[in-house]
């Protein structure tokens, strides 16, 4: 499947906030980075990150900015909003997806502001 085109159905998929529709874009052992804190490997271990920003979001959406793509990994601008506790938050990102041949992302790397985040957040 194209790279492209995961990544693109995958951040449309968001805005539904269904743990178990994000994490069928994912490889089990896939990697899932924001960059400013560890990284987590496999289903669970996304799905316990997700859970920290999609389950208490009322509304999410990853708004592509820009998008390139070379090989099996596709980058993209976007910018990331989540309404959590009536508070609208508004992130610019830089992600970074590998997508295995199979059509899986098999890695997803974000690079954002962490202040950005808790100032909106907070």
């Amino acid at each position: 499947m194209d790279p492209e085109k995961v990544v693109r159905e995958f951040c449309a998929a968001v805005p539904r906030r269904d743990a178990a529709e994000i994490l069928g874009f994912f490889a089990e052992d896939a990697v899932y980075h924001n960059i400013p804190v560890e990284p987590v490997r496999g289903h669970e271990a996304i799905r316990a990150t997700l859970d920290q920003f999609l389950t208490p979001a009322t509304e999410a959406e990853f708004e592509i900015r820009a998008l390139a793509c070379t090989g099996r990994t596709v980058l993209t601008e976007r910018i990331d909003r989540f309404t959590l506790g009536g508070k609208r938050i508004e992130l610019p990102v830089m992600g970074a997806f590998e997508v295995g041949e199979d059509g899986r992302i098999t890695a997803w790397r974000d690079y954002f502001d962490m202040q950005q985040f808790l100032q909106q957040a907070g």
